[in-house]
């Protein structure tokens, strides 16, 4: 699928606007798993075809080298296995080749079992009994002039290359092509934080239905003012993700703020009509993860809808969301973008913070930071680049004084997931811009 149909779909996509009472989207029908194996295949056939000949041009590498063993799969590998497959083999060894001129990437395999077709089997055993000679000679055959390896002292995403087998690397290949291996920390980010066309088709339904359980979850079907306490939702949220055959990458909180109480209320904290609700929730579906945050509000006897300074620290919430989006600038630092945004939002009267992260295959995924709710300053971990065809969770609160809780400050804390073209940023599936009711 072309990027430019992908990002058609996504604009096209139902709730593509406002989430809220108004727009309380329903939990739709899920994918049976053996469809959801047909789109994680395909998705990953199209990455290793269109990502991985641009990546190893971009960073001058003409060969790639990945290692890994069963169950102790490093975060590279652990994206390039088929649907069945559930883990690495004894040792796999993945190697990308490309030989120059346009032509296509070479992906071989050393080792003892297939790679579900996207890779061609380049060993023998009962030839080559050893796996790394087995390797040094394709290495040699091929020549390569920058063979790249995964290591890093920053990103764990890209620190694969273990120590063991960095030595028995080394042990295996000659003098002149190990002369040539480059530990490398960019080719793996680029791998994990490179979106597809494919992906980009599906991430809008995967969002939305993370936005809908958690709609589900701020209702009467979840909760019982006066009886439903925080962590009974936590667990509802919990239950009702296995219930649905998806995967949670962490476990959901619920927090309640109330008028007269100070911070955050949690564990065994019961819900009380005029309380304001929060829920930090992500979900896992073919490969791709949610990162969101959303809130409601529990109706008093007599009321319909939540007071208005609720409703305004919520479109303030919004307006720091705007502010942040436009801040992007492929190429800028997270630390640039953080230090932009902060910037016009305290212009415009916001008091803000500003945490935003990638997102992809992991919740808290490759790539650079924008800002930590612990450290609003530059940090090591946001002074990479921000590069395009990235998908983000844009993460943030407004701190807000409501006159209806006699100017006590509330946080609006609000996150949706979202993907940056190099130019514009835009919801995956929307955003919430009005408070979900329990009445």
């Amino acid at each position: 699928m072309a990027l430019a149909a992908a990002l058609a779909m996504m604009v096209a996509a139902p709730n593509a606007g406002q989430l809220g009472e108004d727009a309380r989207p329903q939990v739709p029908a899920m994918p049976t798993l053996r469809e959801q194996a047909r789109t994680i295949d395909a998705s990953l056939k199209e990455r290793l075809e269109t990502v991985i000949p641009a990546i190893m041009r971009e960073r001058g590498m003409d060969m790639w080298v990945l290692v890994a063993r069963e169950n102790f799969e490093e975060p590279v590998v652990a994206t390039m296995l088929d649907s069945e497959a559930f883990s690495a083999r004894r040792r796999t060894i993945l190697v990308f080749y490309d030989p120059g001129r346009g032509r296509p990437v070479e992906r071989l395999t050393v080792s003892r079992y297939g790679m579900g077709g996207l890779f061609e089997p380049a060993w023998d055993p009962a030839k080559q009994p050893d796996q790394w000679k087995a390797l040094a000679a394709i290495v040699r055959a091929r020549a390569p002039k920058r063979i790249a390896v995964n290591s890093s002292r920053a990103s764990a995403y890209a620190d694969g290359m273990t120590l063991s087998a960095w030595d028995e690397l080394n042990e295996a290949l000659a003098p002149a092509d190990r002369a040539r291996v480059v530990r490398d920390d960019t080719l793996a980010i680029r791998w994990l934080e490179s979106r597809s066309a494919a992906e980009l088709a599906a991430y809008p339904r995967i969002v939305g239905m993370a936005q809908a359980i958690i709609a589900e979850g701020f209702s009467n079907k979840a909760i019982v003012p006066g009886r439903t306490t925080s962590a009974d939702l936590v667990w509802w949220y919990r239950e009702r993700i296995a219930g649905l055959k998806l995967e949670t990458w962490f476990q959901p909180s619920v927090g309640i703020q109330r008028q007269g109480a100070r911070g955050m209320l949690e564990g065994d904290t019961v819900i009380r009509p005029g309380d304001l609700l929060w829920v930090d929730f992500g979900i896992v579906s073919e490969r791709l993860a949610t990162d969101t945050q959303h809130l409601a509000y529990v109706l008093k006897p007599g009321e319909r809808a939540a007071p208005a300074g609720l409703r305004a620290g919520l479109a303030a919430a919004n307006r720091l969301q705007d502010i942040t989006m436009a801040s992007f600038r492929a190429g800028d630092s997270g630390n640039a973008i953080l230090a932009r945004a902060r910037a016009a939002a305290i212009a415009a009267g916001i008091t803000p913070s500003i945490y935003s992260h990638p997102v992809g295959f992991h919740g808290h995924a490759a790539g650079s930071a924008i800002g930590f709710w612990d450290n609003q300053a530059a940090d090591p971990r946001g002074a990479g680049p921000v590069r395009a065809n990235t998908c983000w969770s844009i993460e943030l609160m407004a701190k807000v004084p409501v006159p209806e809780w006699g100017g006590q400050v509330v946080e609006f804390r609000q996150e949706e997931d979202a993907f940056f073209d190099g130019r514009h940023v835009r919801w995956l599936n929307g955003r919430q811009t009005g408070l979900y009711l329990v009445r």
